[in-house]
């Protein structure tokens, strides 16, 4: 009977173990497949272009002062007036190589700011001639025969997502200053200063209710409030504003739990050295911490880089890189709102692929940036936590 009841045991723990396994295999092959299906799609799209250029063409015209008396290589394609080499593209001139001393290092835009030409920029009108009504030789004779000041209308090609990248950056950075020391604060608070009772636990009921709320909610208030109501408009303060009210319950709930582990002991011991209690706070419990900070940390700055549906409705959708905090100019797309509009408007799985693989890359480099400073941190603490 015994045995009969150990062998009804031992097969009820092997079926119970099979679905252990079955479900860990299940949850590592989804995963695999996720990230399998991102980087098949996308990294074939990723090369220097890609991760240097602006999303958008930009098209300017440029003056630029011709060189006189420069001997020609008889290169085809050199442009000795202008130290360049072009060859011909579907419709236009391309820049394949600039010499050191070439004029158009210095060339002038219509508002008389310096404006560089780079290799891959595309001459698009020589003068008051397009280029796309031109033969490659006739273009080229065109630009060696030309004189004094040349007008040139160049395309920068776009295609890259240096714009977004940057946004994000941005965006991760004022987010994390703001709310950081906010988060950690109060997390100090409720764990070190706060009384335990009915108070405290609302209040810990509540961050633990606006962790549930969806992220465009905030963002519906992060648009009545700082866009608004504050006039901020669509810009990367507002945005950052609104991902720190958002991330607030991520960084209080799970810095407390850090402080909770430190041992009750370590705070007597320090007392009873004669330190007072902001003293044991800064230098006993939040060095043995520090690890748990930076995961509330971690977690903040991949909750930051995914987040989009908060952001559409505060930094707006424009790919640019900010050049302030509020107004017009600060308005920016991040690389995760940028992967949403591809999807909505043009269907582009391809690129918004791409976009993803730099994502996915993004996040482990912050990863492995902040176990590298908890670990030289608590090197020179001597902690071995």
């Amino acid at each position: 009977m015994n045995n009969k009841n150990y062998k009804n045991r031992k097969m009820q723990d092997g079926i119970l173990r099979g679905f252990i396994y079955l479900a860990a295999a299940v949850t590592v092959s989804i995963l695999l497949i996720i990230v399998g299906f991102i980087v098949y799609k996308g990294a074939p799209g990723i090369n220097i272009d890609f991760l240097t250029r602006s999303w958008d063409d930009k098209t300017t015209f440029v003056n630029v002062a011709l060189q006189a008396g420069k001997a020609d290589t008889g290169k085809e394609g050199y442009i000795p007036s202008l130290g360049i080499t072009v060859k011909e593209g579907e419709k236009n001139l391309v820049i394949v190589n600039i010499d050191k001393s070439s004029p158009v290092k210095d060339a002038l835009n219509l508002k008389n700011s310096l404006y560089r030409l780079k290799k891959t920029d595309e001459i698009t009108k020589i003068g008051s001639d397009n280029t796309e009504d031109l033969s490659f030789a006739d273009a080229v004779q065109l630009l060696k025969e030309s004189e004094g000041t040349l007008r040139l209308k160049v395309v920068r090609p776009g295609g890259g997502i240096i714009p977004m990248l940057v946004s994000t950056i941005y965006i991760i950075l004022l987010s994390l200053v703001i709310s950081g020391p906010i988060g950690i604060g109060a997390a100090i608070y409720l764990n070190e200063y706060a009384k335990p009772g009915r108070i405290l636990n609302s209040i810990r009921f509540a961050i633990q209710n606006l962790a549930g709320i969806p992220s465009i909610i905030y963002g519906l208030f992060g648009m009545l409030l700082f866009v608004q109501v504050l006039k901020m408009q669509y810009s990367i303060l507002a945005g950052s504003l609104t991902l720190s009210i958002l991330l607030l319950p991520t960084i209080i709930s799970t810095t407390e739990e850090a402080l909770k582990e430190i041992p009750r002991t370590y705070r007597e011991g320090s007392y009873g050295l004669g330190a007072t209690k902001l003293q044991t706070i800064a230098r006993i419990i939040l060095p043995g911490a520090l690890p748990g900070i930076l995961v509330a940390v971690i977690l903040s700055i991949g909750r930051i880089v995914g987040e989009s549906a908060a952001l559409i409705f505060t930094a707006g959708t424009i790919a640019q890189i900010p050049e302030g905090l509020v107004g017009g100019k600060a308005s920016a797309a991040t690389l995760t709102t940028k992967m949403y509009w591809l999807i909505k408007e043009s269907g582009d799985l391809s690129a918004a692929s791409s976009i993803a693989v730099i994502l996915l890359i993004l996040i482990v480099l912050l990863n492995v940036a902040s176990k590298m400073i908890t670990k030289v941190f608590l090197k020179k603490t001597g902690s071995s936590r």
